[in-house]
């Protein structure tokens, strides 16, 4: 399985996932994108709608039921109602749950270093596990060490 850490120097989860669902949908995939905050879901789902102006991504919020037909699903916690086997984790906390999906995003702010940190190694550790890491380089993402 592959985890990998996307460091948010420049631009919030919101304006990086939308990239990363469609990438995932086009090649028929579904995704799970995970976090505790109401509000960062709202902004996610927002910008998940206005994608692109003449076009939005399905989606839709685990609390609003029928989330086994979404192919993006919202939620708080790591159950994959949609049968995702892509997961994003976008407010900065790592769950060891995510193991059990194919591929992790694993979206982190710079106040929340410490925990991609502590994931980073802890991950290293584990047999199976691939590690990338990602950074902003002004408006494009590169591997970095």
């Amino acid at each position: 399985m592959q985890v990998d850490f996307y460091q948010l120097t420049r631009d919030p989860a919101e304006q990086v996932l939308p990239a990363i669902a469609q990438k995932i949908l086009s090649d028929g995939g579904r995704l799970l994108v995970v976090s505790e905050d109401d509000g960062q879901l709202a902004r996610i789902s927002k910008a998940l709608w206005d994608f692109k102006p003449d076009s939005f991504l399905a989606h839709g919020k685990a609390t609003e039921g029928q989330g086994n037909i979404q192919p993006v699903l919202l939620s708080h916690s790591v159950d994959a109602e949609n049968d995702a086997r892509m997961i994003a984790l976008v407010d900065g906390q790592w769950r060891e749950e995510a193991l059990g999906f194919d591929r992790a995003f694993y979206l982190f702010a710079p106040d929340a270093t410490d925990n991609a940190r502590a994931a980073w190694r802890a991950l290293g550790s584990k047999d199976g596990v691939e590690r990338r890491y990602w950074k902003q380089d002004g408006g494009k993402w590169r591997q970095g060490p």
